[in-house]
Formats: C-alpha cells, sequence, structure tokens
C-alpha cells in the first residue's frame, strides 16, 4: 500500500526542490539581462561618470587631461549670458509645445481616431514627418524660409498678399525662436498624435456610449470622459516633449546653428559648439552634466507629481 507523505515532508520536499529552481530561473534571467546590462553600462553610465570627470579639467581632447581646475567650469557657465540665453530657449520650446504642439496633437488625434472619411489618409500623412530624418526636415524647412520671394515659398506667398513684404525668417532675433519651433511643431506632432490615437483606442466604447444615453453632448464627453481616460498618456506625451525640447539639437544646428547673435541657441548647440567646434572638451562636459543633472531633476520630480493611479485601473 502506497504511503501518502504527510504535510511536513511535502514542504520539506519543496523547500529541497524549489530552492535550486529559483536560482536556475534567475540565472537563466540574468544572462538573457547581461547584453543588455553591458551595453547600458558602457555606452550610458561610463559616458556620465567619464563626462564628470573631464568637466574637471581643462581639457582640449587631446592627450591626457592634467590642467585640474575643479568647478571653474561650472563656475563660468552660470555666468555666461549666452548659457543662460541657451536655457531660456529651452524653456520657452518647452512652453510652446505644451500650448500648441500637444494640443494640436491631441485633436488631430480625436478628428483621425473617430468615423472621419479618410482617416486611415489623414493619418499617414499626419505621421509622415515623423519618419522622416531631422536633416531632411531641417533642409526642407531653410527652402521654405529661404529670403529671396523667388525660391523661398512662404516668402512667395507673403509678397502675394496686400502689403506683404519678404521676411528674413532665420536671420531675425524677433522671431528666429518661432520660425524654429514650427519646424520642430511639424516634425514632432505626428508622433505625439499616434500616441493619443493609441490612447483613444484603449478607451471602451461603451462608456462614451453610456455617456452620450444620459444626455452629455460631444464637449462634455470630451472634457469629462475623454481626457480623464487619456491622463496616462498625456502624461507620457508631456514627459516626452519636455526631455526632448531640452535636447534639441540638430534642426537647430542645421538651420541656424545658434544664431543669429546666439537668438537661437540651445543647451545641445551650446555644448556641441565649445565641445567639438572650439575643443573645449572639458567646458563642453560641464554643459553636459547640467543638462544630464536638468533632465534627471525633472525626470524624479514629474514622476513623484503625477504618480496616481489611471483611471482605466479598475475597468
Amino acid at each position: 500500500m502506497q504511503q501518502v507523505p504527510s504535510i511536513a515532508n511535502i514542504f520539506k520536499l519543496n523547500r529541497g526542490t524549489g530552492s535550486p529552481r529559483r536560482f536556475q530561473d534567475n540565472l537563466i534571467i540574468f544572462l538573457f539581462l547581461l547584453p543588455a546590462i553591458v551595453l547600458f553600462l558602457v555606452f550610458v553610465v561610463y559616458p556620465i561618470f567619464q563626462s564628470i570627470y573631464y568637466s574637471l579639467f581643462n581639457w582640449k581632447g587631446f592627450g591626457p587631461a592634467v590642467d585640474f581646475v575643479g568647478l571653474e567650469n561650472f563656475k563660468n557657465i552660470l555666468s555666461d549670458k549666452v548659457f543662460l540665453k541657451a536655457l531660456k530657449n529651452g524653456l520657452l520650446i518647452i512652453a510652446l509645445s505644451l500650448a500648441f504642439q500637444l494640443p494640436l496633437s491631441l485633436g488631430l488625434a480625436v478628428l483621425v481616431g473617430r468615423d472621419l472619411p479618410g482617416r486611415v489618409f489623414f493619418r499617414t500623412v499626419f505621421f509622415m514627418p515623423y519618419v522622416l530624418s531631422e536633416v531632411i526636415t531641417a533642409l526642407m524647412w531653410l527652402f521654405l524660409y529661404n529670403p529671396d520671394p523667388e525660391r523661398g515659398f512662404l516668402n512667395a506667398i507673403l509678397v502675394l498678399l496686400p502689403g506683404g513684404e519678404a521676411q528674413a525668417w532665420l536671420a531675425n532675433t524677433d522671431i528666429v525662436m518661432l520660425a524654429v519651433f514650427a519646424a520642430i511643431t511639424w516634425k514632432y506632432f505626428g508622433f505625439h498624435m499616434l500616441l493619443y490615437l493609441t490612447g483613444l483606442q484603449n478607451i471602451p466604447q461603451e462608456i462614451e456610449e453610456a455617456a452620450r444615453m444620459d444626455g452629455a453632448n460631444s464637449f462634455q464627453n470630451f472634457f469629462y470622459i475623454t481626457l480623464p481616460l487619456l491622463s496616462s498618456t498625456i502624461r507620457t506625451s508631456v514627459y516626452l516633449s519636455v526631455l526632448g525640447s531640452i535636447q534639441q539639437f540638430i534642426l537647430v544646428w542645421i538651420m541656424t546653428k545658434g544664431g543669429p547673435v546666439n537668438a537661437s541657441e540651445t543647451l545641445a548647440t551650446y555644448m556641441y559648439r565649445f565641445g567639438f567646434v572650439r575643443f573645449q572638451l572639458g567646458y563642453g562636459s560641464a554643459v553636459a552634466i547640467y543638462m544630464f543633472v536638468l533632465c534627471l531633476t525633472f525626470s524624479l520630480i514629474y514622476q513623484r507629481l503625477t504618480r496616481q493611479p489611471d483611471y482605466l485601473t479598475g475597468l
């Protein structure tokens, strides 16, 4: 007759066989993660500490760093008016993105996400600018902003209007940032529109239909149903937009190189100018550290302030 094991023996058996199995599972997980960990350490963590090290030296990029200056680079950066201008421009891009780019993306997502005739065509057209490289985008907008009315599309339209005259879009210190922001918006609004479309598809249609049956109109449905259920997507979009605005480089550098008279300078172009144009890599590393601290501080504060349960959790 087969003897039934007692409860104590079952626990001993599980404890004896479970520990090696758990170790094997953890080992397999670690081996799968090891390539990603190595790449992260080599291409992210190591360059950060290397930048911190070089920021303490007056280093030109040739030979070993021997001219130790301590925190002098960081002090000089804060006293540089061009750096403060670049910081101001970064904040301006953030403000304009939150005020115009993201609402535009959300509005277009709502339009093309519903039963709009030809919505597939409009989705493709609106998302196409994001597929283009930033270099191609910058060159396209350079042609559009050409000050010669015979070559620049925008100026060709302006001179046809009553009282209109050609504008030096990228040479006017008063409007250059607005001109650059227009190119940034055209490039990236499709990406944020795609995020909002994904969030809209996750909203159950039954909720909106129930609201309509209760007498809610389109505006009430949007502000009291759609927006609250899109809160997690909106938080993600805002987060990516702010970090992207702080690190904006390629479009600005190709279109204006930070000019005229540093009017369109950003933190990234400022860092590139000193690090790779003037070969002041110690100073440029200090700028990179400021950018890293700024992005990290924003990320921690933003995640702390926006940490809240998703409305769709209990649906």
